[in-house]
């Protein structure tokens, strides 16, 4: 069962009226933002369950906007994050979705498109009190909750990857806060998610993430 601190209840200092709908919603897409890269063309937002429901009303989709816009959810800005979006010229859809039951109501499809390289896109799920999960990254399950710095890694299935990356990480006075491997039966290709206690160095950075053995890398910074 998850462990939830009076924090996670309460929720956080936010721009309202809900830490569910509104400031989970910012810190997705702000996650979402961070994963992806800001230099998208456009944004397609497809609000599932009860963020579909009721997104007008708790501003969901306000918070969604300035999420991807890089506003955390105490900016003033996100009452106006449409009109300044325009400003901006950020383009932008907000459709409501049915993405099946296996998905929280609270959650959101993000999806990000570019101009000279594949569309990307985040499901995330906004759990209560502000907080919330990351929880598929371009079709791979995964859970991370976004309160720390990140390490997205894939590649081939092979032996000493998880030793190399951790053995940096000890040897660099690093503490993993936690480490998750999903496998794509399909194309044996793993996608490995290290969430650590502080932000990395430059130099620590190009050594995990500028490898060949690796097909993507990610790292996100919260």
């Amino acid at each position: 069962m998850a462990e939830y601190s009076a924090f996670d209840v309460l929720g956080p200092i936010m721009v309202g009226p809900s830490s569910s709908h509104t400031a989970g919603a910012c810190r997705i897409a702000n996650t979402a933002m961070k994963i992806c890269g800001n230099d998208f063309l456009s944004v397609e937002f497809l609000l599932h369950g009860s963020f579909a429901l009721t997104y007008k009303g708790h501003g969901t989709d306000k918070a969604l906007v300035g999420g991807i816009m890089g506003y955390e959810p105490d900016d003033d800005r996100i009452k106006t994050s449409f009109e300044i979006a325009k400003e901006k010229g950020i383009n932008y859809e907000i459709k409501t979705t049915d993405l099946g039951e296996i998905y929280h109501p609270n959650t959101v499809k993000i999806v990000f498109r570019f101009e000279d390289r594949p569309d990307e896109y985040i499901i995330g799920t906004s759990i209560g009190g502000g907080a919330i999960t990351i929880v598929n990254i371009n079709g791979v399950p995964i859970e991370f909750r976004g309160e720390f710095p990140t390490i997205l890694l894939q590649y081939k299935e092979q032996k000493g990857v998880i030793s190399y990356v951790s053995s940096l990480l000890s040897g660099n006075d690093y503490n993993i806060e936690s480490i998750n491997t999903e496998k794509d039966k399909l194309t044996d290709v793993v996608t490995l998610t290290i969430e650590i206690n502080k932000p990395l160095t430059e130099n620590l950075k190009a050594a995990i993430l500028d490898v060949d053995r690796f097909l993507s890398t990610k790292y996100v910074e919260v």
